[in-house]
């Protein structure tokens, strides 16, 4: 008997909540340390993003197997396009625009999906032991 693993909370102003249950949710999924804080990191950026970018409503959703923790944040707005993966390191003065670049430099996978008026940014850890961190974004 499989147990689920899918779990979802709501995005609020409060994002603390959001990195409080994804943490405790990406732990049990044996994801711990450097790695951990990468994808809190990346999550963080993908949920801040929604409040101000993608309608200010959504959702982030996590599931784990053997192999892979994933979390999904969706959006209202449906903005964002699978090329908004490929973003370039912003510039050096810049004080905005790392947040979909950081999020494929700090996970393993990192794709961006759009479907009936919302967006969804799927970011994917490898849970292998062993496993090479790619610090690619994958389309």
């Amino acid at each position: 008997m499989t147990i689920s693993t899918y779990r979802q909370w709501e995005i609020t102003s409060e994002l603390s909540d959001v990195r409080r249950h994804l943490r405790g949710h990406a732990t049990r999924s044996g994801l711990v340390g450097a790695r951990l804080d990468d994808l809190l990191m990346a999550a963080n950026e993908a949920a801040s993003n929604v409040l101000e970018h993608g309608g200010g409503h959504g959702i982030v959703a996590s599931w784990y197997d053997e192999e892979f923790l994933t979390v999904e944040i969706r959006d209202t707005a449906g903005e964002l396009t699978s090329a908004d993966t490929h973003r370039r390191r912003p510039a050096r003065t810049a004080t905005r625009g790392y947040g979909l670049w950081l999020m494929g430099q700090l996970c393993d996978h990192f794709t961006i999906h759009q479907q009936r008026g919302s967006s969804y940014v799927r970011l994917v850890m490898d849970l292998r032991a062993g496993s090479p961190h790619s610090w690619q974004a994958c389309a």
